[in-house]
Parts: structure tokens; C-alpha cells; sequence
């Protein structure tokens, strides 16, 4: 296989569909219902996967880069989005809520260590959570890193991304009046928790067509239109993480904090031409971390589905198949 190649479709570089051995629906704290799957080999190696947003959700596609013959796969959707309950739920959902959450999965399907594999916003939850606990960790998978800092956020949502697509910028914002452009986040936040369902989808589509417009590096501007359900869920959440700076204790609290994981081994795949989160982070991420391996693609932006993303991120999960047969 041609990793490298952006040639064909993403789909091309994944393995064949797979449908899970195991479904369920676990209780967690703060009154929440979160969805859990497994699948591929019920005694292979672990691997967790982490969805992006906060509020993107897991799908089928997200199965396939992963050999069935060798690891076990579980995939989850976060608190509030995808199958999991109360939908589009703020309440008792944060940062922190998502790590605990993923000890009491790893814990009921009997998983000592695994693999963290995510991207964007799961590769963010996936660094916090190997912070926090990484002696549960076996390596990490990290594609289109988002650090969670007010840098990041301030290029997005402030107009950095915006001036190479003015047209997709002036859509975003010029909705909110001139008053209050000043901190978008902050007046889509009003508009999203308004009360006012009418007003939320209209925001809710308008914040989820700015993001996905820049997905890829091959965009031509479209509208994206996502379905309301997934729309108003997937806009609700990542503002509310946003305006809250993401629960992190300070502003770069994960590169502080590096030390804690420098001895466990990472791969970054980051797409060069990333307009969500540009390569800088990933690049200070793996700065000075002997352990980290990372992997600029060329002609790539930011989403899963970019070919080359697509092609290295499976090509990475083939070279650690002989990580099973450690402890």
C-alpha cells in the first residue's frame, strides 16, 4: 500500500466493514446512559477510541482501521451525543466527567491497559486521560492534536482560519451582531443555551457548518448541512467545552504536564494543511518527547476521512500489531 498517496478514496485504505460482538448501554454518573461497543477479536489487543467534537459521536467507518484478526476495539459515544442519553445534556459533562467515564468502561469490559486512538478533541480527551492515569496506557494514536489551549481556540474562532476563507468566515459571523464578535464563542454560547429552539438550530447548523466546511484540505465551501438532531448535540457541546476553556486547570495544561506520559510511546498523524488545528500543536507536542513519533502528511487537512490521513493512520495501527505481545 501507498500511504502516502492521496489518490484514492479514504474508504480504499480501511479495512472491509465490521459489525460489533458486543453492544450496551452503561449507566455512569450524573444521570447519564453512555453507549459502548466492541469489535474485531474479543481477546486481541485493546484499543479505545475517542470521537472528536467534544459532541462528533462514534460511526461504522471508525471501526475499519484496525486488523479484526488482532485487536478489540471499543468504541464509545461521550456524554450527551451519538446513541448516548440525555441527547445535546450539558449537565454533569465535562472534561473530567469523560475521563472518569472511561475508567468505569475499562473496568466493566475487564481491560487492564489499552491503546488511546483519537483525533482533534479525542486526541486531547486521550492525552488528559494518559495524564491522569498512565499506567492504563499502552500507546497513543493522535491525529489533527488540539492541546485545548485559548491559542488554538482564538485562531478558529477569532478570525485566524477565517482569513484564508472569508466568505465561510463571514457566514459564521456575521450573524452575531458587530457588538458582540469581540468573543463569538461567548455569543454563539447565548444563542445555543437560549431557550429558544428555533434560534438553537439556526446557530446550532451555522456553528457545525463552520467547522465542518474546513474539514478538509480539498474544500470548495459547501454548506455541509448536518441533520438538526446531530447539529444542535454536536454545537451545544463543543461550545459549552469551549467557553469553559475545556475544564483544563490552566491554559496549556497538557504540554505542562507532558512529563507524565514522555515514557509511554506516541504517533502523531497531522495533516500539514490542518485549518482546525494547525500543525504547530502537534509539533510542540512532540517536541523533546523521545518516545513520540510524528508524521506530517502532506496535501492533508484536518478530518479522518483525508486519504492520507486515512492511509498513515491504518498504516500506524498495522505497525503496532506486535504490541500484543507484550504485557
Amino acid at each position: 500500500m501507498d500511504h502516502r498517496s492521496g489518490q484514492k478514496r479514504a474508504v480504499e485504505y480501511l479495512y472491509p466493514p465490521v459489525e460489533p460482538f458486543d453492544q450496551r448501554v452503561i449507566e455512569v454518573a450524573g444521570g447519564h446512559w453512555v453507549y459502548v461497543e466492541q469489535c474485531g477479536a474479543p481477546e486481541g489487543v485493546p484499543v479505545l477510541v475517542l470521537h472528536g467534537g467534544p459532541g462528533g459521536g462514534c460511526s461504522p467507518t471508525m471501526r475499519r482501521y484496525f486488523d479484526p484478526d488482532v485487536y478489540r476495539v471499543v468504541l464509545f459515544d461521550q456524554r450527551g451525543c451519538g446513541r448516548s442519553r440525555p441527547t445535546a445534556s450539558v449537565e454533569a459533562n465535562t472534561t473530567w466527567d469523560l475521563v472518569s467515564d472511561i475508567e468505569v468502561i475499562r473496568q466493566t469490559l475487564g481491560i487492564g491497559r489499552f491503546i488511546l486512538f483519537g483525533g482533534s478533541w479525542g486526541a486531547t480527551l486521550a492525552l488528559v486521560y494518559a495524564i491522569t492515569h498512565p499506567e492504563r496506557v499502552r500507546h497513543l494514536v493522535l491525529r489533527g492534536v488540539f492541546l485545548g489551549t485559548r491559542a488554538e481556540l482564538a485562531w478558529f474562532y477569532g478570525g485566524g482560519a477565517g482569513a484564508f476563507y472569508p466568505e465561510l468566515w463571514a457566514r459564521f459571523a456575521t450573524p452575531i451582531p458587530e457588538a458582540e464578535r469581540g468573543d463569538l464563542i461567548g455569543a454563539y454560547h447565548r444563542r445555543l443555551f437560549s431557550g429558544n429552539m428555533v434560534e438553537e438550530m439556526r446557530f446550532a447548523r451555522l456553528w457545525t457548518q463552520w467547522e465542518n466546511a474546513l474539514a478538509s484540505v480539498n474544500t470548495e465551501g459547501g454548506h455541509y448541512e448536518s441533520p438538526s438532531d446531530y447539529a444542535r448535540a454536536f454545537a451545544r457541546l463543543e461550545n459549552h467545552y469551549f467557553q469553559n476553556s475545556c475544564f483544563l486547570e490552566s491554559d496549556g495544561w497538557i504540554l505542562a504536564n507532558r512529563a507524565r506520559i514522555e515514557h509511554l510511546g506516541a504517533t502523531i498523524v497531522q495533516g500539514r494543511f490542518d485549518m482546525i488545528c494547525p500543525p504547530v500543536g502537534a509539533w510542540k507536542l512532540a517536541e523533546g518527547w523521545r518516545a513520540c513519533d510524528l508524521r506530517m502528511v502532506g496535501l492533508a487537512g484536518h478530518a479522518l476521512s483525508e486519504p492520507g490521513i486515512s492511509a498513515e493512520l491504518v498504516h500506524v495501527m498495522d505497525g503496532l500489531r506486535a504490541i500484543g505481545k507484550g504485557a
